[in-house]
């Protein structure tokens, strides 16, 4: 049970992540997804403050963690899976701190210690769970259940640092920067869904092997 709940976590997160993002959304006037960041609602003093820091940050990144657990787990044995499962495991972190630790007004507040340490996890997380996807992409080649994910798994890390570099350069500007968040961030929690799926439903129809070493 315990090992299926580690597997769910990966399939509800992103989810779960998303709808918080819509709802908040919605419940802001005025709000923009494509000129305005992910984090500002959840920024200090909105209305949609506590929604989005614990239903939204908290609780995905401890799934993320949870799942990253899972994966350490039914991978036992792989250095390649050891190192995604750690990847993605901070990533988890740093969007439970990210959460923990919301930006100021705008998030422009750089000078300020809860902006800064906000910033920070956010950019340790978006690289950690590129960095995991890229990983998980040379990994699957050495399980024939999941190859057919590898090519889909460079893709999509290749594509989530494409949109992270246009994130910070539109920043000054915010022309189209919530736009290229909310891609980043949404390539990348789909990747993490869809290898949550094929996981779940692999080992419902007993087709993963036993844990391989690689």
């Amino acid at each position: 049970m315990i090992y299926r709940i580690g597997n769910l976590c990966g399939i509800l997160a992103p989810i779960l992540w998303a709808s918080a993002i819509v709802l908040c959304g919605s419940l802001r006037p005025g709000y923009s997804h494509v000129t305005q960041y992910i984090s500002e609602l959840g920024e200090r003093g909105s209305s949609t403050e506590l929604i989005m820091r614990y239903a939204g940050f908290v609780p995905t990144g401890l799934m993320h963690a949870a799942f990253a657990a899972f994966l350490y787990v039914a991978f036992k044995g792989s250095r390649l899976a050891s190192f995604a499962a750690a990847l993605l495991a901070l990533n988890g972190l740093a969007r439970v701190a990210a959460g923990m630790f919301p930006c100021e007004t705008g998030c422009a507040g750089g000078g300020l210690i809860s902006q800064r340490l906000h910033n920070l996890s956010a950019l340790v997380g978006f690289f950690a769970l590129i960095g995991a996807v890229l990983v998980c992409g040379v990994l699957f080649r050495r399980y024939q259940y999941l190859r057919v994910l590898s090519l889909y798994s460079i893709g999509s890390a290749i594509l989530g640092l494409v949109f992270l570099v246009l994130l910070e350069r539109s920043a000054e500007s915010r022309a189209g920067t919530g736009l290229y968040e909310c891609l980043a961030s949404g390539v990348l929690s789909l990747w993490i869904l869809v290898f949550a799926t094929a996981l779940w439903r692999h080992r419902s129809n007993r087709e993963i092997p036993p844990k391989v070493p690689c």
